[in-house]
């Protein structure tokens, strides 16, 4: 059996001769967690959790006794965690998943040791450049790893990079540029994502990594859309639509050769908002109002409609 559900063990209860303890075994077999799935998924749970407190707990203690200490205690001990994590990875007998968490909680703490500088010599804990040589210095352990929660914080932090270039260096660009770039940005980590997955087999790419970073860029795409119909005469506003329009129907096209619900949801609510940024850029009276609204409320509608409907027809082509 593939991909049963509670719903169809219902039916079958109901119209066939399997008896009760027949049915408790499918539960079981198929539906229920096993007692090694539960184990697996609270060891990393309590390693991730464990890993977490313990960076935030370092955080800590670096804000609450900075007065203190000496800078060059202060920058030693952050060095020497980031060295004894490292060498965690690289020597102990270890599971993958379990080294790439410990990798994940060094490349946070090399955050730490730049944020550590930055405050002991006046650079600017908020400046870009903070951000980039976070970026860069594990770069190298983003490539090698191939863990989704570790490309999720390079991701994150390129974005915020160029976000903070963006207002305390190049000022003289337009809010639909910068939207522009950040869409492009993270549409092509997703397609990058995607094409890794389809051409290299031991790579995985999990769904919920490409449904964050494409729903990112898909929120960029539609402020800068939004900003762009609102802001007249904007040079990278033609552009953006050309591209709002070949990825948006790459995204279609990807969501239904994969069965992929998730792309013909956030898409069409983003053609919707773009329409109705459309409609209130040309009239603000109460006609306009009103049509805008029972637009909203007849596509929204007809949307969760086409999702519930091919929901249903890809769960019984499976």
């Amino acid at each position: 059996m593939k991909d049963i559900q509670r719903q169809d063990l219902e039916i079958i209860s109901r119209h066939s001769n399997i008896d009760k303890p027949g049915i408790a075994k499918i539960f079981t077999d198929e539906i229920y967690n096993t007692r090694e799935t539960w184990q697996h998924f609270l060891r990393l749970f309590y390693i991730t959790l464990g890993i977490g407190f313990t960076v935030s707990g370092i955080i800590f203690f670096f804000a609450y006794n900075w007065a203190d200490l000496n800078k060059f205690v202060k920058i030693g001990l952050t060095e020497l965690l980031i060295v004894a994590t490292t060498c965690v990875v690289l020597f102990a007998k270890l599971s993958k998943t379990i080294r790439n968490i410990i990798l994940t909680g060094a490349a946070a703490l090399v955050g730490a040791l730049f944020a550590v500088y930055g405050q002991i010599y006046q650079t600017g804990a908020n400046a870009y450049d903070f951000f980039l040589g976070w970026t860069v210095f594990i770069a190298l352990w983003v490539f090698i790893s191939g863990f989704a929660p570790l490309w999720l914080l390079f991701l994150l932090l390129v974005n915020t990079t160029f976000y903070f270039y963006s207002q305390q260096v190049a000022k003289d660009w337009s809010p639909v540029f910068i939207c522009t770039v950040l869409f492009l940005l993270n549409a092509s980590a997703v397609i990058a994502a995607v094409l890794v997955s389809k051409f290299k087999k031991d790579v995985e790419v999990p769904k919920w990594f490409l449904n964050i970073v494409s729903l990112a860029a898909i929120t960029f795409a539609t402020i800068g859309m939004v900003l762009g119909i609102s802001i007249p005469d904007s040079p990278s506003f033609p552009f953006l639509i050309g591209m709002v329009v070949i990825i948006y129907a790459l995204g279609i096209w990807y969501s239904w050769t994969e069965k992929a619900v998730f792309y013909f949801a956030v898409i069409p609510f983003s053609i919707i908002i773009i329409i109705s940024a459309i409609m209130l850029k040309n009239s603000l009276d109460e006609g306009t109002i009103l049509l805008l609204g029972i637009f909203i409320i007849v596509s929204i509608t007809l949307v969760i409609k086409n999702l519930l409907t091919l929901q249903k027809k890809w769960k019984n082509e499976k």
